[in-house]
């Protein structure tokens, strides 16, 4: 095994690049290094991470690879891999394939057997966490939630009774909207924080209940500018057998109305997406009720 102790670019590698999300100084000595002496930059933005290579005097040639082109790019990259050549995926900011492209590109180089490194750095879900003051021994990463309201909710509903602390990755236009669906699927006290502008010259944190940040996000016009990552406290855990009860309840009630009108799976899927349930232990309890109403 060839261990690379340089962080230089090696031939037929592909690097997983984290560039700064804001403040350009983020950008580590390693990515600065691979970015230049690799061969080819495959970027979400050409004309975005063309003002980081300027800054950096970095003259690599660029590739654009985004949401729309992914699978055709990455047929193209796989090729120049395979001749030896060593190629640096970045996205627009932060760690490329986290709520940004590059999970097709990564998967498929992956899959030929060729190297793949993290060059790792950026992460505006980590940076929020960091300063949040919630609990980060544990937390679920949703990125983007669903744009549409209906969606959203049914999304948002699925995760109330989930204990670890959110982190949602959110565009400043819905951010009132998709508080004021929090307060309704949380409750309004539940604790949280909305970091904006990460890294940047404005960056702002605001640290409270749902219900007081969108108190402020109705008061304050910068809270809508920018970036946005939200942090939602977890749910306090069960205590009792009374609300394992109760939760059940709520599921026998949610899969008895769907089964009447769906196919058994797909009531089961739906009904455990509405509680919070388990995929498995809504089917369980599905098949249990319907035994029970063929014995009837």
């Amino acid at each position: 095994m060839i261990i690379e102790r340089t962080g230089l670019p090696a031939a037929g590698t592909l690097y997983v690049v984290a560039t700064p999300i804001g403040n350009l100084n983020d950008l580590s000595p390693r990515a600065c290094d691979t970015l230049k002496n690799c061969d080819l930059i495959a970027a979400e933005d050409t004309r975005h991470t063309g003002i980081l290579l300027k800054h950096f005097r970095i003259g690599t040639p660029q590739l654009s690879l985004h949401d729309h082109n992914e699978g055709a790019r990455a047929i193209d990259i796989i090729a120049l891999l395979r001749e030896g050549k060593s190629v640096a995926l970045v996205s627009d900011a932060g760690t490329p394939a986290v709520s940004d492209p590059g999970f097709e590109l990564v998967r498929a180089v992956a899959a030929e057997g060729i190297n793949v490194i993290a060059i790792p750095g950026p992460c505006a879900a980590i940076a929020a966490l960091s300063i949040g003051a919630l609990p980060t021994d544990r937390f679920c990463f949703e990125g983007f939630l669903p744009a549409r309201g209906a969606a959203r909710k049914l999304r948002l509903k699925a995760l109330e009774r989930e204990a670890r602390t959110l982190v949602i990755y959110e565009a400043p236009h819905r951010v009132r909207e998709t508080l004021q669906d929090c307060v309704a699927a949380f409750g309004a006290a539940r604790p949280a924080a909305a970091v904006r502008e990460a890294t940047k010259l404005h960056e702002t944190t605001y640290r409270g209940s749902l219900q007081a940040l969108l108190d402020r996000s109705g008061t304050d016009a910068d809270f809508s500018r920018g970036e946005i990552v939200l942090l939602i406290g977890g749910a306090a855990q069960a205590q009792s057998g009374d609300e394992d009860s109760e939760a059940q309840a709520r599921l026998d009630k949610v899969l008895t109305a769907l089964m009447a009108e769906l196919p058994l799976k797909q009531a089961a899927r739906l009904a455990a997406q509405i509680t919070g349930a388990r995929d498995n232990e809504a089917y369980k309890r599905a098949l249990f009720l319907k035994e029970q109403s063929a014995s009837h």
